[in-house]
């Protein structure tokens, strides 16, 4: 490859990988270069030079057909499904008329039907997609052409055309930015369609374009740029621009992507560098892939395998035949002479073979193919319809946007979803702080059960009117003049990067790049400390009621390392202080000796601030002298001027003014949750589902968010983070966190702690994050004597053996070397054997290549959820596709398989349609191969005599009980094995129902003496036992009936009859006398009593042993769900109307609507300015930031949940859950051969028919039983319940009497559902049969 000589070299590790890498995306083709793109070079205002490069259009085109196509590609791609090859290979013998026994029409009327149902399926999404493509395509853009702005199309714009954007429009092209109306050339965007995230990002001009603003000037602009070829690093750009015999370094913060909304900037212009399919956007966009689900790839194996099956039967007959023909036959050749052309047995015999291919052709029958496609049509609807999962605020209602996916559903183990929009609702709210030890924001009224929202407006008529909070104590405390109250709202007012505009007198507007600053910024506003201007020097704020004006002498901006900032402010008396806010972890090290009984108290209330999810910030202060100020000026000038080592300089010097402060207090913002994440990852998790957070935030970001949703626990082992910017670091890093995984699994025996056993009980024994800690000694011997070993290509037995809960976090940077093909390996290993994944600051693409490297190490059911346009690669990539209709547009909803309005559905979508989907499904095939096979090999058996001529649980209950969905992702319920053994039954069924009626009939008369051992009897007795018998079989399949099963399979069999005397009656003879001769055959062969016997005889051969096998198999070996299921027949006979047997888990943590759940332990992590982008205080301090006309950004209000009065109102219920304990009695001896009972959960599983998860109360019931239904029954009526007291337990226990007398225990059932011990604990004692009720007990 060959470079430019003037390319600077920090190019070669961006245009090498990226070469060696290269991913195209989709669209735009027949205008793309063939040959590998080097580098690019665009010269502006000269589409003849740029067009020498053959680069590609603006249009982008995501569509699969078009008119010409479609009909081929479509017909090709379904052709790829075995069984439609199948039957057209059935058609072309069916035209065969010397083989063909069965008209041609009976295969192609229901292929053409299939293939047509498909291919206008397959039309109407692609349709929806050129509608899209036409819809984003024809946008209008400003192009300056010959010297004027003139409107095109998007897909009219080229590579080197200038195009002119305003203020929230959306980005045609990657751009150059080159000039802007705001000052020194800056804009601001948002990146929402990238990386998810919605606080304002800046950008800006190369100086030398800057003042290009006017359209004349821009038209002579003739620079040539040079640079990186396209590529998906959407953080990363390098180039040059060459102009006025001058060079010009180009990066990033000179670049407007596509996918951008140009916000608070009146226009700019930009030259377009990358279009179409070459923007970073369609770079990081996946392909359109044709989804099938596990069944189906079963389905195409085994049709293979029922076709040599087939073959077989064929020449089993075709061998009969000729032996037959060959001994028997040639003596009937005087009457029953060979039809030509067969004019010997060989050929009768070829002839034969395939006319019994067509015969026997039933074992795999079109109406398989049709049945399956109506149910899964039905299964969408029943998703559609739910209203469980409609959204009323936002009046959406989910829908499966496919209809073959839906058994997959219910096969999930690892969920991959994005955060912001998905996991959050991205809205910040001054929830608490503390003060001089003094907390606020705790409403603890026992009289109003609404806490009474504080009225601002009286106090200060600037204050912000959608500001929520409720207690009073605070406001009273700044009214009466607290100096180290107003100190606190003094920093928050001044300690910002945030940008104001004063729209009219009073009305402020609030631009903050953080929305962790725009809370704080809004709170001291709201409480008489308002922020209202600020120019590169100055600060102006209105303080109770009195404008003053600070000086502003420097700010030492946030970065991620020193997780603080700071103001170095002078006031108006001259007195200089400054003001530093930042993580709690690394302030408080800096604090005067003199603050240490403060700092008690504060980190006290940081742990509870912590504990409740919120994100913690702490505040401190320092006076100056002006000797000390001018000291340290020269020294930060000093490092600011330095050419080399700037940035350590300059963290040096901050470090060395950021000591010996004397602490304020602490803040703490709720980063609000959508409502339910925290119990729907709960339930999750708990039904073995895997959930791994992909998203653009930073590492503080997700991990805080990881802890509020419960993903992240202090009660885990440990938390690995891998950070390494190398190959080595980070394989070096994953090995440490391999070999501690296994050295902690071994310490504890192999086995799980009893703290972790149960995640209600919260019993917080983790350790936190780890962050490169070594192991104790143990750990280091074992992880040495592990290193010396080679990493294995797949994970190892002990990896396979990890007994401990652990979780990974990995930055974007260190998962583009963990993707690598000689890492990923190891990666898997590490990253399946958490029970939790973040990955942080992650692409779109590398999104889509965690799924693809998950399907392609684990093969298991992967699905990818996500609200955004950086969502859509990583939701096409999955096996399952869902999209959230959120604030981040419908590109995500319109690239999904399924499709709601909030995270909480998914649950639902899982544990109850998928569940449902995937057993029915299930049950469905395994009927249906077995009434097919018991139908064939009648034709089967019969050929060597005629001479070889040719519902489960209800829906609650799924949730209650997540391991239920277990036998889906472990796929039991239908694989190879389970269809042998259908097959082995119809082949059974088959022999019964021929040679039962043939040996039966062989010798039997009628009445009147005449012989029943015809052809027709013999088959009106046979097809009659056949379609009782399977419809029996499908009765005894069935577990709930309502009147459309009646309907159907009752209506089935009278159908049968129906069309028996039809075709028997002498109306179709007058008709078709050569077609139906048999008249009067059906009514005479039923009136004959031996028929009727030998049907019963037939059917009780056939289902009895059925029956048998059922009765023992559900009383030695239950499944989960047949113990749930008399669980629930049990309780519906004693339970109340209103019973409930939620809340212990979600009451001891406060509101399910507030956003967040449980409490922590000691862990702290400061939520400040995650979002936060490095530079922004120096941007502000240089001036360059600041409008000619203004001295602010425009179009923000810090707008806050009212979900607050809910969040304090149930407050004062909100406690930590305490550990349980409770022993249980021994068992009378008689129990000792009973295995576990079930039981159930007390955190989310509980819950009544009447009750949703939401408003469950703070109860359980607790019931004791055996392990399977029948031992209830035989029990002894000697029980009594003896529940654990309220002090050691988190929910409440009550017993039920059983039928038999025994109480039937679910805490035991939890410990076999879940795999955990549950809170309360039952034991047996003799006495008399208790008559229990549930009595609902609240802590």
């Amino acid at each position: 490859m060959t470079v430019l000589k003037d390319i600077p070299e920090k190019w070669f590790p961006v245009v090498l990988p990226t070469q060696k890498k290269k991913k195209t995306g989709f669209g735009g083709g027949k205008s793309r270069k063939k040959r590998t793109e080097e580098e690019r070079k665009v010269k502006a205002n000269d589409r003849e030079h740029n067009e020498k490069f053959q680069y590609a259009s603006n249009c982008i085109m995501t569509s699969k057909y078009n008119i010409l196509t479609f009909l081929p590609v479509n017909l090709f791609e379904q052709f790829q499904e075995v069984a439609n090859t199948y039957f057209l290979f059935l058609l072309i013998l069916q035209l065969i008329p010397q083989i063909s026994s069965l008209s041609w029409f009976t295969t192609i009327v229901p292929l053409a039907l299939v293939l047509s149902i498909t291919a206008v399926k397959d039309a109407t999404d692609d349709y929806f997609r050129h509608k899209s493509d036409n819809q984003v395509n024809n946008r209008q853009s400003q192009v300056l052409i010959r010297g004027s702005l003139q409107n095109e199309k998007w897909m009219n714009v080229r590579v080197g055309d200038i195009i002119k954007l305003e203020n929230n429009q959306f980005v045609a092209a990657d751009l150059l930015l080159l000039s802007s109306t705001e000052p020194h050339g800056l804009c601001y965007i948002e990146t929402a369609e990238l990386d998810g995230e919605t606080n304002m990002k800046v950008r800006q001009s190369v100086s030398v374009t800057a003042e290009l603003g006017d359209p004349n000037n821009l038209a002579s602009f003739d620079g040539e740029v040079v640079c990186e070829p396209p590529n998906n690093k959407l953080d990363r750009f390098c180039g040059t621009l060459y102009w006025l015999d001058r060079k010009y370094p180009l990066t990033n913060q000179n670049m407007l992507l596509r996918g951008c909304v140009l916000r608070n900037t009146e226009a700019c212009y930009g030259l377009v560098i990358f279009a179409g399919p070459d923007t970073k956007l369609m770079q990081n966009s996946g392909r359109t892939k044709f989804k099938r689900t596990s069944i189906d790839r079963l389905m195409n194996t085994l049709v293979l395998w029922i076709f040599g099956f087939l073959v077989c039967m064929g020449v089993i007959l075709a061998v009969g035949n000729a032996v037959w023909e060959r001994e028997v036959g040639s003596l009937f050749q005087s009457y029953l002479p060979w039809d030509p052309p067969v004019d010997n047995f060989m050929f009768s015999a070829f002839l034969s073979f395939w006319s019994y291919i067509i015969i026997l052709n039933t074992v795999v029958p079109i109406s398989l193919y049709v049945s399956v496609e109506v149910i899964r049509l039905g299964h969408s609807y029943f998703i559609n319809w739910d209203r469980q999962m409609f959204c009323s605020q936002c009046n959406t209602a989910a829908e499966a946007r496919t209809t073959t996916l839906n058994e997959e559903l219910g096969q999930v183990e690892y969920i991959f979803s994005d955060k912001t929009g998905t996991l959050t609702q991205n809205i910040m709210s001054f929830n608490k702080c503390s003060i001089n030890g003094q907390t606020y924001g705790e409403v603890m009224d026992p009289v109003e059960k609404q806490p009474k929202r504080l009225d601002f407006t009286p106090f200060n008529p600037l204050a912000d009117s959608d500001f929520c909070f409720y207690d009073e104590k605070l406001l009273e405390s700044v009214k009466m003049g607290d100096s180290r109250t107003h100190e606190f709202f003094r920093l928050l007012s001044l300690c910002h990067t945030v940008m104001s505009e004063e729209k009219s007198e009073g009305e402020l507007v609030y631009k903050a790049q953080s929305p962790d600053e725009g809370a704080l910024v809004t709170a001291a506003r709201n409480f008489g400390f308002v922020f209202r201007s600020r120019t590169p020097g100055t600060i102006t704020t209105t303080e109770m009621g009195r404008t003053i004006t600070y000086s502003l002498l420097a700010i030492l901006d946030f970065n991620n390392i020193r997780k603080r900032m700071s103001v170095i402010v002078r006031n108006p008396e001259g007195r200089i202080r400054l003001y530093c806010k930042g993580a709690d972890t690394v302030l408080l090290e800096r604090l005067h000796p003199c603050n240490q009984e403060l700092m008690s108290i504060t980190s006290d209330h940081l742990n509870e601030y912590g504990a409740d999810g919120l994100r913690t910030l702490a505040l401190a202060y320092r006076e100056l002298s002006e000797d000390e100020w001018e000291t340290w000026s020269e020294s930060h000038r000093w490092a600011d001027k330095a050419t080399d080592c700037r940035e350590d300089r300059l963290a040096a010097a901050y470090d060395k003014i950021e000591q010996d402060m004397m602490l304020l207090g602490a803040t703490a913002i709720e980063d609000k949750l959508q409502e339910g994440v925290p119990e729907t990852i709960a339930l999750l998790s708990l039904a073995n589902i895997k959930i791994w957070v992909l998203t653009g935030d930073k590492q503080e970001t997700a991990v805080n968010i990881g802890y509020s949703c419960k993903m992240l626990t202090d009660e885990m082992t440990e938390v690995f983070i891998i950070s390494g910017h190398t190959v080595q670091s980070v394989r070096q890093e994953l090995r440490r966190a391999r070999e501690n995984m296994i050295a902690l699994s071994r310490a504890k025996g192999g086995g799980k702690d009893e703290g972790i056993g149960g995640w209600a009980e919260a019993c917080f024994v983790g350790n936190g994050l780890k962050d490169g800690q070594e192991g104790d000694g143990t750990t280091a011997g074992g992880s040495k004597q592990l290193h010396c070993s080679s990493f294995p290509s797949s994970p190892s037995n002990d990896m396979d053996n990890i007994s401990g809960e652990f979780a990974l976090i990995i930055s974007g940077h260190s998962l583009a070397h963990a993707l690598e093909a000689d890492m990923e390996a190891e990666f898997v290993s590490v990253a399946c054997a958490c029970k939790a994944v973040i990955c942080c600051r992650v692409t779109p693409l590398q999104k889509a290549q965690v799924v693809e490297l998950i399907k392609k190490h684990k093969k298991a059911v992967t699905l990818a959820i996500g609200d955004g346009a950086n969502d859509v690669s990583m939701i096409k990539s999955a096996h399952i596709g869902v999209g959230i209709s959120g604030q981040e547009g419908i590109q995500a909803v319109l690239a999904s398989d399924y499709s709601f309005a909030q995270f909480r559905f998914l649950q639902r979508l899982l544990l109850v349609h998928g569940r449902w989907s995937y057993l029915r499904m299930c049950r469905f095939l395994c009927y249906f191969f077995y009434k097919n096979f018991a139908f064939t090999m009648v034709h089967f058996w019969f050929g060597f005599f005629c001479g070889f001529s040719a519902q489960d649980v209800p829906d609650h209950r799924s949730l209650e009980y997540p391991k239920l969905y277990e036998p889906g992702q472990l796929n039991l319920l239908f694989n190879k094995k389970e269809f042998f053994i259908c097959i082995a039954q119809g082949i059974y069924t088959s022999v019964v129902l021929f040679f039962v009626p043939y040996a039966v009939l062989y010798f039997a008369t009628q009445s009147n003496g005449v012989p029943l051992a015809n052809y027709q009897t013999f088959a009106v007795t046979t097809a009659t036992a056949l379609v009782i018998v399977v419809s029996v079989q499908i009765a005894l399949d069935t577990g709930f009936w309502t009147i459309f099963n009646h309907m159907f399979v009752w209506g089935s069999v009278s159908s049968y009859f129906t069309i028996m005397f039809a075709l028997h009656s002498q109306t179709l003879f007058r008709i078709f006398p050569n077609q139906f001769r048999f008249v009067g055959s059906a009514h005479n062969t039923l009136l004959q009593p031996v028929v009727w016997l030998t049907i019963a005889l037939a059917t009780a051969i056939c289902v009895v042993p059925v029956l048998a096998f059922r009765f023992l198999k559900l009383d030695l070996k239950p499944q989960l769900s047949d113990t749930v299921r008399y669980t629930q027949l049990v309780r519906q006979k004693r339970r109340k109307p209103a019973g409930r047997s939620i809340g212990a888990a979600w009451s001891g943590t406060g509101s399910v609507s507030e956003g967040r759940l449980g409490a922590r332990g000691g862990s702290r992590r400061s939520g400040y300015a995650f979002s936060h982008q490095e530079g922004f205080g120096e941007l502000i301090t240089s001036g360059k930031n600041m409008r000619l006309s203004s001295l602010a950004l425009a179009n923000f209000a810090s707008k806050h949940s009212s979900s607050w009065i809910e969040t304090l109102c149930k407050k004062k219920n909100t406690h930590t859950p305490p550990s349980t304990s409770g022993e249980c009695s021994p068992a009378p001896s008689n129990m000792s051969g009973m295995g576990p009972a079930l039981s159930n959960s007390s955190s989310v599983l509980g819950g009544s028919q009447e009750t949703p998860i939401e408003e469950e109360t703070d109860t359980a019931v607790v019931l004791s039983s055996s392990s399977h239904p029948a031992a209830l029954e035989q029990a002894e009526p000697r029980a009594s319940a003896q529940v654990a007291p309220p002090d050691s337990s988190t929910s409440a226990a009550a017993s039920t009497e059983s039928p038999g007398g025994w109480t039937l225990s679910l805490e035991t059932v939890q410990e076999a559902l879940f795999g955990r011990r549950g809170c309360a604990s039952a034991s047996y004692s003799q006495g008399p049969p208790s008559d229990a009720r549930e009595t609902p007990h609240t802590d």
